[in-house]
């Protein structure tokens, strides 16, 4: 016979009945299969973000009376992380009451980071650009090249938050396309290019014939071209078969020429730049 110790020893130790995970997790109204990302920011400044805001919303509709004057208006987006992925298999077709099964390994021949530019006015993607690399040069070549089309004309690119659009590439450009001699200074000591928020008031200013308007941190739904590019991802990427990354940029250039010649449109813009609340 087991004395009270032994038996009180032996109740810890005893294994506890087998619970129902799934009866818990009901009662307390929790989800484990589920999940949802956060941000944890600061809210934007409201006078920091005002004025980019309002001037991003008034550029969307005079840009087809600005571009009959001459002066186009681009919107500009970079895509880093679209690699070109091999299928291990073909996929199994869709059958009726069964969905596209595309194989779930891959091969990834590499990532391309492409810059797209949009044509507010008419929609079209203009000039497109896929290299190996996102560098200051990398992004400051197709805009020299995109500005050199009209040398004389007012061009206003719409770009984000990224520190590309802020670089001293661009200031050089900028510099040099409207004739300005003063000196600007050296990169992160003095002048116009001690920082990236210097450089960005400098690209902004409304006297240049070529201005980069920002985007304020967080708002991609703003850009027009961000919406394009999520239409890349949806109709040609997501289901894609790349043999390499020769073969990703052709099916990219094969799909922006067919969107051009097809679907190219001025996207309908109704945001004011209020705050979308009651």
């Amino acid at each position: 016979m087991r004395s009270p110790r032994q038996a009180a020893h032996a109740a810890v130790l005893r294994p506890a009945a087998p619970v129902v995970a799934g009866v818990v997790y009901n009662q307390a109204d929790v989800q484990p299969h589920r999940g949802a990302s956060w941000l944890n920011a600061q809210p934007d400044d409201p006078v920091a973000c005002t004025a980019p805001v309002a001037a991003v919303c008034a550029a969307s509709p005079q840009a087809p009376a600005v571009a009959q004057d001459g002066g186009p208006v681009i919107r500009t987006e970079e895509q880093t992380g679209r690699p070109g992925l091999e299928r291990a298999a073909p996929p199994w077709p869709m059958q009726p009451g069964l969905v596209e099964r595309p194989a779930d390994a891959s091969r990834r021949h590499g990532t391309p980071c492409w810059i797209a530019k949009c044509d507010v006015a008419s929609g079209a993607v203009v000039a497109p650009t896929l290299g190996p690399s996102r560098t200051e040069e990398d992004f400051a070549a197709p805009m020299a090249r995109t500005s050199a089309t009209a040398p004389e004309a007012p061009w206003r690119f719409i770009v984000d938050q990224r520190n590309t659009p802020k670089s001293e590439a661009l200031v050089r450009l900028v510099a040099s396309a409207c004739d300005i001699a003063e000196d600007l200074g050296a990169k992160e000591k003095r002048g116009r290019w001690p920082s990236m928020s210097t450089r960005a008031a400098f690209l902004r200013e409304v006297s240049h014939r070529i201005r980069f308007l920002d985007t304020p941190q967080h708002p991609s739904w703003r850009n027009h071209i961000a919406r394009w590019c999520s239409i890349v991802v949806r109709r040609l990427l997501r289901r894609g078969n790349c043999t390499s990354v020769e073969d990703l940029r052709e099916r990219i250039l094969a799909f922006i020429a067919y969107c051009n010649k097809t679907m190219a449109k001025p996207f309908k813009w109704t945001y004011k730049g209020r705050p979308l609340t009651v």
